[in-house]
């Protein structure tokens, strides 16, 4: 089911299939001057990046998947077909079905088509990216830069280990300053580029960056940006041999919290004594960790894991921004949400899903858990 069935145009909209690659739409979307601007991992497909309600870099200027699906088409656990909207921009016909299934995990239904937004290709894009002495100097920079309102499309962060670990794997077409190190994406029209970048320069100076490089080609910009596609690749070739593991996990903070919660975070890395990286859409507060263990250091990853989604919540954040729940985060709800509304997401599982044929357990335990079943908070 990877078929583009219909584009309208006139009113940027597109109709595809579930296994429909994002990175292949915005192909065949560049075409007519359009683009989708949901960018996850590479390989992500539609399908999974509604089910998983995700995001990726463009998030900060664009929105999440939430924000750029306008309806889907659903088989129910008992066969039912569900079309959850029309194709206007915006209705208040009923519940809102389209967005109860975003975010849903394939835990109650499958989607077998979607109508997406799509917008106009911006008519200039740049980047720019400066390295910072410490990784609470660049999470500040974040900080600045949000609260000045500059209209920027994308703002990431890479630390000092995630720059290294890029370096050493050689996947790009250069040497990169191991520090923590801000990546910024500008889009718009020239001299709006040029203008915003002047002033992401002056704020970076003013919270201690040690430099800042722009480019002045599409070919430097994609060179520079390079490096935030290779995070996740280049800390999986520091495996030892097949017993290594990675794993990724995020949480997402409001904006304030970001540089309080990624020194901590970091700290808690290093003193672990594993090979760990942050890597963030840091523009809305979100952050992700990356970290390198064997089958004997599972219970230290595990710890890393738990501390971080600890201070998320207990910062009124989030235990996951994109990644999604699935089993390993379901018990954090209760923490964040409150016990009322896991019981109602349960219900809510119940009555779409009532056998429980559908990913079973999954964002919400089907049965309560029992004493002493889930890790103490």
């Amino acid at each position: 089911m990877d078929q583009i069935l219909k584009l309208h145009k006139d009113d940027l909209d597109v109709v595809v299939q579930p296994a429909v690659g994002w990175e292949t739409l915005n192909e065949d979307l560049a075409l007519e001057g359009l683009f989708f601007p949901p960018d996850p991992g590479p390989g992500a497909m539609i399908g999974g990046m509604v089910g998983t309600g995700c995001s990726g870099t463009n998030a900060y200027r664009y929105g999440t998947m939430k924000d750029w699906v306008l309806s889907l088409t659903v088989v129910m656990a008992d066969g039912t077909i569900v079309k959850t909207k029309q194709r206007p921009r915006k209705s208040s016909a009923g519940y809102d079905l389209t967005r109860t299934f975003i975010g849903s995990e394939g835990t109650l239904g499958l989607v077998t088509e979607a109508t997406l937004k799509v917008t106009v290709k911006p008519q200039n894009t740049s980047v720019a990216i400066c390295s910072f002495g410490s990784i609470r100097e660049a999470a500040n920079c974040v900080f600045k830069v949000v609260g000045e309102g500059v209209p920027i499309a994308a703002i990431e962060i890479l630390d000092d280990v995630q720059m290294k670990c890029i370096n050493d794997a050689g996947g790009t077409s250069r040497q990169w300053k191991e520090a923590p190190t801000l990546f910024f994406k500008f889009s718009g029209t020239a001299s709006g580029v040029k203008e915003n970048i002047s002033i992401v320069q002056k704020l970076a100076k003013s919270a201690g960056s040690k430099s800042f490089e722009f480019a002045k080609s599409d070919d430097e910009a994609a060179e520079l940006w390079s490096a935030r596609k290779e995070a996740l690749w280049s800390v999986m070739a520091k495996k030892r041999d097949d017993s290594d593991h990675v794993w990724t996990t995020d949480v997402a903070v409001p904006i304030s919290s970001l540089p309080k919660i990624i020194e901590e975070t970091k700290e808690d890395m290093r003193k672990s004594g594993l090979l760990g990286s942050i890597v963030g859409h840091v523009g809305d507060g979100n952050f992700h960790s990356i970290i390198l263990y064997n089958d004997t250091e599972h219970d230290i990853a595990e710890g890393i894991v738990h501390r971080m989604v600890k201070r998320a919540i207990e910062m009124e954040g989030t235990a996951t921004g994109e990644h999604g729940v699935g089993l390993v985060k379901r018990d954090y709800l209760n923490h964040e949400l409150g016990e009322a509304a896991v019981d109602l997401m349960r219900k809510l599982k119940q009555a779409f899903d009532p056998l429980c044929l559908l990913n079973c357990d999954k964002i919400v335990r089907v049965q309560k858990p029992k004493a002493g079943e889930i890790q103490e908070w």
